[in-house]
């Protein structure tokens, strides 16, 4: 006669509790070996030429000001508007952007307008994202294209073929960890023929910032390598205006007049050609 098994229903209550607690136990263990699988992997995978091309796209799409650089620094910087949004995309997958730029006080007036086409670098140059500026054949028609409501923008097979002129092309490579920025870079050695206000040629740097802050520093130089427009002092900052600041962009800085401003602004920006 087998003896020890049990008296009653021939099993032992705590025998089934210690067994539910050791699979649950193993339950948990493999949920967190999957979990930490998962992470690793999304840790580790690698980002693509063109995840670098949408992220510089989002960071430069908005609307920025350089208000508090302009209170810092009344006599060499303005408080100007850099508004940018999508306006079409390539066939190829590259991000058409429409760009301006317009004094603070005068937002429906942009003294500055372009297109930017962001894509991926090319594999044999060693940057992540490119950047080029491209004249619009019709300025006029864009002034305020963010703006607008979408039924009242040119169709982006309009923009498209309104793509002028290319200007310059900046090559961005991602900034080292621990940097502010996230990407930054300019134009290649030499920079791009201009020939506005007696330059020669002109070169352009870009920095994107974690805080989605935007610098930019654009400056024309002579036959002599003499700088003949753009701040001399360093690249300007653009941040977004914080929602309960709005209503702030439109009271008095600590600036000259507006016909002194206008008069300055041409020698710190190219005005619209």
């Amino acid at each position: 006669m087998v003896t020890g098994l049990g008296s009653g229903s021939g099993s032992d209550p705590n025998s089934d509790s210690n067994g539910w607690v050791r699979a649950r136990g193993l339950a948990l263990k493999s949920l967190v070996f999957i979990g930490g699988v998962l992470l690793v992997k999304r840790l580790t995978k690698s980002t693509t030429r063109w995840d670098h091309a949408k992220i510089v796209a989002q960071s430069l799409t908005g609307e920025k000001f350089s208000k508090e650089q302009a209170s810092r620094d009344p006599d060499n910087y303005f408080n100007i508007r850099m508004l940018t949004c999508p306006a079409a995309e390539m066939v190829d997958g590259s991000k058409v952007l429409y760009f301006e730029q317009a004094f603070w006080r005068t937002p429906q007036k942009p003294f500055r307008q372009r297109f930017y086409m962001v894509k991926p670098c090319p594999k044999e140059l060693k940057c992540d994202v490119e950047v080029g500026s491209y004249a619009i054949r019709d300025a006029d028609e864009y002034k305020n294209f963010c703006d607008r409501s979408k039924d009242q923008r040119p169709l982006p097979e309009e923009v498209i073929g309104d793509i002028a002129e290319h200007l310059t092309t900046i090559h961005l490579k991602r900034c080292d960890r621990g940097k502010r920025c996230l990407y930054e870079g300019s134009t290649p050695p030499g920079g791009f023929p201009n020939s506005w206000n007696g330059a020669n040629y002109c070169t352009s740097e870009l920095a994107i910032l974690k805080n989605n802050e935007t610098h930019t520093w654009d400056r024309g130089y002579d036959d002599g390598g003499n700088q003949v427009w753009g701040v001399k002092e360093g690249p300007y900052e653009f941040k977004p205006a914080p929602a309960s600041s709005v209503s702030e962009l439109f009271s008095p800085l600590n600036l000259p007049p507006l016909q002194s401003m206008e008069k300055r602004i041409e020698g710190s920006f190219v005005l619209q050609e």
